[in-house]
């Protein structure tokens, strides 16, 4: 056997076992805990921060600008460089609001430029523009209506529809955006439990938070005070999960945010888990290991239940 070929073997080895490696974190990433928004960079330092109180959900646009919850049932845009709101909209005080209990805990900005707010209390999905015009309301189905628990997150897919958690119902539903009409719904299971109160890893119940479709169809879901994520087939087969003490050394509390990474990899929020515990967890859901931990409790406290990855390269589902 020749040099070159016992060369050329080692390297086509090499770039194949390469080729099959997920790169994982350290990220940058913007987050609220402990009354602060924040953004850390890669080496864990905080690159800029101002005060801001609890938020359930995030986003970063395009220009830079964060688009974060702001008290009960404001959403507000805020401009990094001078720290100042530069947008927001009041869903207690607006389109029919006036009077009732209004909680916000989900939104979302759209690519035409529309805003997707989701009023608990109102129990409805609505499409506001920067004007605050009502451009489209969509009634929530509810069991246990709450102004407080309608909800957690929301997403609007990319057929239009949209994706619910119904935190109170201990439901996922997904809406038809034309027609409001439940296309899709799965019951989180207890997986044989009794139902026990709390936040923390000694707490168990269906209140889900966050549900997200992926690209084979299925729905991924954090199960909120469930401690786990499970992914569910459209015939509601779970096919895929991990659970409160699945993770060597972890232990899974309120799970509440998903992302999954463009290397397959998914992100998720583990709040109310202590000092003890990261507040994100990075793993491979082919081999169920963990890759990365993002771990400032002495910055963020107990309570950070929202995050957003920043300058991933690729396509990030969240």
């Amino acid at each position: 056997m020749s040099r070159w070929f016992c060369f050329a073997s080692m390297f086509l080895a090499l770039f194949v076992l390469t080729a099959n490696i997920a790169v994982a974190g350290p990220y940058r990433l913007v987050m609220q805990g402990n009354n602060k928004l924040a953004i850390v960079d890669q080496d864990g330092k905080i690159e800029w921060e101002m005060p801001w109180g609890g938020i359930h959900d995030i986003h970063v646009l395009d220009n830079g600008h964060i688009m974060v919850q702001q008290g009960a049932a404001k959403v507000a845009e805020i401009d990094p460089e001078t720290k100042k709101v530069v947008w927001s909209y009041d869903s207690a005080k607006s389109n029919g609001n006036e009077g009732k209990r209004i909680e916000v805990h989900a939104f979302q900005p759209l690519d035409n430029g529309h805003v997707m707010i989701v009023e608990s209390g109102a129990g409805r999905i609505i499409e506001i523009n920067r004007d605050g015009k009502l451009l489209k309301e969509i009634p929530l189905k509810r069991n246990h209506p709450d102004a407080h628990s309608d909800t957690r997150l929301v997403r609007k897919l990319n057929s239009g529809n949209y994706l619910v958690a119904q935190e109170a119902d201990g439901f996922i539903r997904e809406y038809d955006g034309k027609s409001g009409e439940i296309v899709w719904e799965y019951e989180v299971p207890m997986f044989g439990q009794e139902p026990r109160g709390g936040h923390g890893p000694e707490a168990f119940g269906n209140k889900a938070f966050s549900a997200m479709r992926l690209k084979n169809g299925n729905t991924l879901i954090a199960t909120g005070n469930g401690h786990s994520v499970i992914e569910v087939t459209p015939d509601k087969e779970i096919v895929w999960k991990i659970t409160q003490n699945d993770l060597p050394g972890i232990t899974l509390a309120w799970v509440t945010t998903l992302e999954v990474l463009p290397n397959g990899n998914y992100m998720i929020g583990n709040c109310h888990a202590g000092p003890e515990n990261p507040l994100l967890v990075e793993i491979d859901p082919k081999t169920k290991k963990v890759v990365w931990t993002f771990d400032m409790f002495n910055v963020f406290g107990n309570s950070a239940p929202n995050s957003q990855l920043l300058d991933v390269e690729g396509e990030v589902i969240r």
